[in-house]
């Protein structure tokens, strides 16, 4: 393309004359122009960026809350985890160490009451409606731990200043396994291994072989030590407090072992067998309180961990439907 030559009015002339530029001053023309034409485009084409995708700032400040949000999200399932946790406390504080001392259980009510009033979540609906509805249920979520762990913390308190003034009693509670081995069947009605019809399972059954060393679960007196029927073998103790122990289908006594004899927790008072109505050796195990057969589970507090104490629950619900071939009534 051929240059456009420009003219300037000559006064002198009376006429136009063309106007001539040097080399330099060409040059600097020439960039200037493209210069200032490369600015407006960039300068348009930025506008039009911003106004789709974002400034920068913009841009760094979405990654920034996108992130902070699935923090909160991953946050909300740690408090959900940490919620079950305590539940699962809460239960064993009523059903195990509760129940066994006595005291009457924490409702469900009391240990998750919440707060009325204002809406106390009211200023986080100034955020998005994702980040909004994160931080109501996280906040909530951490109001309500706050008030159980409360709740939790006083029944401990509770616990332990009722055991502070009770060590006698305590003493005497059954508390710990009376053999050391796993349990096979659990307390409740099941199919009978050898009679055959659905009955009450008034007991515990324990894997031991014959001769296997068997503990007194408390302290307390013998009360009887003979042959009993079906049991066998038996030997009861009387622990006070309404509390009364017993041992099946042993194969023999300790020495010493008679009615009147004083007997502590973890001594040896007897050994496993096979005597009475049974389809094999395993110690049979109850607890009587007030005469009447209660869950021994619910009294294996001292050498067992929560843990421990969940799995065996669950085993004993499970005796009801299901029966093992060898175990005894």
């Amino acid at each position: 393309m051929a240059h456009k030559t420009h003219y300037i009015y000559d006064p002198e002339r009376c006429e136009f004359v063309p106007i001539e530029y040097d080399s330099k001053k060409k040059l600097i023309h020439s960039l200037t122009f493209w210069l200032i034409n490369s600015i407006v485009i960039a300068c348009f084409g930025l506008a039009v960026l911003s106004n789709v995708v974002g400034t920068p700032a913009e841009i760094a400040l979405k990654d920034e809350n996108k992130t902070l949000i699935n923090q909160l999200k991953k946050a909300e399932v740690s408090i959900i985890d940490i919620e079950n946790q305590l539940n699962e406390i809460a239960k064993l504080d009523n059903e195990m160490y509760r129940s066994i001392l006595g005291l009457d259980p924490i409702s469900e009510d009391i240990r998750v009451a919440g707060i009325g009033g204002a809406d106390i979540y009211s200023d986080f609906d100034y955020y998005s409606d994702e980040a909004s509805e994160i931080l109501r249920r996280t906040a909530s979520k951490l109001d309500q731990l706050e008030r159980q762990i409360n709740h939790q913390s006083q029944s401990f308190d509770e616990i332990k200043n009722y055991y502070n003034f009770n060590k006698n009693r305590l003493r005497n509670i059954p508390a710990i396994k009376p053999v050391n081995g796993i349990i096979l069947s659990g307390y409740g009605m099941r199919p009978h291994p050898v009679l055959g019809y659905r009955r009450m399972h008034e007991g515990v059954d324990f894997r031991a072989d014959v001769g296997t060393e068997v503990y007194s679960t408390g302290d307390g007196v013998v009360k009887f030590a003979g042959r009993r029927g079906t049991y066998g073998n038996l030997l009861e103790i009387d622990h006070g407090f309404g509390i009364v122990t017993r041992y099946a289908h042993l194969s023999g006594f300790s020495d010493g072992i008679r009615p009147g004899r004083k007997v502590t927790r973890g001594e040896i008072v007897a050994f496993s067998g096979n005597s009475g109505l049974t389809q094999g050796p395993h110690l049979h195990y109850e607890v009587l309180v007030d005469g009447k057969p209660t869950d021994p589970l619910s009294y294996l507090i001292a050498d067992i961990t929560p843990e421990e104490y969940l799995m065996f629950k669950e085993m004993n619900n499970q005796s009801s439907e299901f029966s093992i071939s060898f175990l005894n009534n």
